[in-house]
């Protein structure tokens, strides 16, 4: 685990250089890393900070660095309501801060994004879902984003670090994404030790989050692409460390190296998702964000799209089948190289669903509370919704938005019943 470790910190540094802190103990650099951005800060906070001990080591450390608070308010709910977005962007215009701070998790800096974009540009987020639209703006209007430093306190989605804002339409309770590079906060800071005091259940989602931001990007990016030698380290690196740390942070939520791993492991997820995209699991989870928790449902659809994109994706599958195998997490008997495609991907996805079921995640939709017609409904209809193109053309095997129904339907519906054979091979691989 400490060459893992050492590997992932390797890994981090090329990826963001000195523009980010992180590690145990990262907090007390806040007021070194936020001078660079300005004087005068508008604090927006997480519900956890406090007990997490966060919010006072910032302002320690902003106050030794002779930095001011203009004001501070409370941040965005889970899942980034529009709501909030608007609330945060009226209450920052008030302060009239040089920067922003946002300290929370990755809900409450995917909405900050939104709120900065608002009160730079104007407009409502429906002006901004897609790729690259704040960017545009600001070369057409020649303004400039409110400075922000990201300081994260959950190991998930890597908000701090990329350049996607999730925010959620609570009208149609479906999450759409401002994509753009624009949005990358220029400072951000991860102390894991903030993560001691998250919830159980938290663990388990933020995990495996990470886990599919990874995989996503692992199985999706093409040899061809620049950014390939790079995510065939991040991938299963970041992979075992969340594996063979996840049960130790459930047994022992105290257990400061398994908390430093899966921190490790779920910024080089992040790492990932600024070289490719993520896919399939992320794109459906955006649709069930009124019955699971976004780690859980892309913990429950993973495995299945897995198994639909084996015939694509061979060699990386034998890698990844490996990790879940030391991990005990695949039968050690079960000769992986010798599995045509669709049975190699069952078998991996059969893995990832046991790590799942383990943990007390849903390996079924239908077993999901709430979950229904409906649902089915919603993520194929978003899937082809043009906002969303890339997550369908960051596929290993790519989908147009007219084989949606055939394609995507049989795969949500394996996902459904548990059923691999319910998947329908693409043409162009059956």
């Amino acid at each position: 685990m400490a060459d893992l470790k050492k590997k992932a910190r390797d890994l981090i540094r090329q990826f963001k250089g000195d523009s980010y802190a992180f590690g145990p103990g990262a907090i007390a650099r806040a007021g070194e890393m936020a001078g660079r951005l300005g004087q005068r800060f508008f604090v927006v906070r997480g519900r956890s900070c406090e007990e997490n001990g966060m919010l006072e080591g910032l302002k320690s450390a902003f106050q030794a660095a002779g930095l001011n608070i203009a004001g501070e308010c409370l941040g965005a709910a889970p899942n980034s309501p529009v709501e909030d977005v608007e609330r945060v962007r009226d209450e920052m215009l008030r302060a009239e801060p040089d920067a922003v701070v946002g300290l929370g998790g990755g809900s409450l800096i995917d909405a900050l994004k939104g709120s900065i974009t608002l009160a730079t540009l104007g407009g409502t987020c429906e002006d901004y879902y897609g790729v690259d639209k704040v960017r545009q703006k600001l070369e057409a209007t020649g303004l400039e984003l409110l400075p922000m430093m990201a300081v994260q306190t959950a190991s998930a989605s890597a908000a701090h670090l990329t350049k996607y804002a999730n925010i959620t339409n609570t009208a149609t309770m479906q999450k759409k994404l401002f994509i753009d590079e624009a949005l990358v906060p220029p400072v951000a800071l991860f102390d894991y030790l903030a993560t001691l005091t998250m919830p159980e259940k938290f663990t388990k989602v933020g995990a495996f989050d990470g886990i599919c931001h990874l995989l996503e990007v692992y199985f999706g990016v093409p040899e061809t692409h620049p950014g390939a030698d790079a995510v065939a380290q991040i991938g299963p690196t970041g992979l075992e460390l969340i594996i063979g740390a996840l049960p130790r942070a459930v047994e022992n939520p105290d257990d400061q190296g398994a908390r430093e791993a899966i921190g490790l492991g779920t910024d080089l997820g992040g790492y990932a998702i600024m070289v490719g995209s993520t896919n399939g699991p992320h794109l459906n989870s955006f649709s069930l964000v009124d019955v699971m928790d976004h780690g859980q449902a892309t913990a429950l659809l993973l495995p299945y799209y897995t198994a639909y994109f084996a015939p694509a994706i061979q060699d990386r599958l034998l890698v990844v089948g490996d990790i879940y195998r030391r991990h005990d997490y695949l039968d050690r008997g079960i000769k992986l190289e010798e599995l045509p495609g669709s049975e190699l991907g069952s078998a991996v996805g059969r893995a990832m669903a046991r790590l799942a079921d383990d943990v007390g995640f849903p390996t079924k939709l239908d077993d999901v509370e709430g979950f229904g017609d409906e649902h089915v409904e919603r993520m194929l209809t978003a899937a082809k919704d043009p906002s969303l193109a890339s997550k369908l053309q960051g596929m290993p095997i790519p989908m147009e938005p007219e084989e949606v129904d055939r394609y995507m339907g049989s795969v949500l519906e394996a996902a459904r019943t548990g059923d691999f054979s319910r998947i329908v091979p693409h043409e162009d691989y059956s």
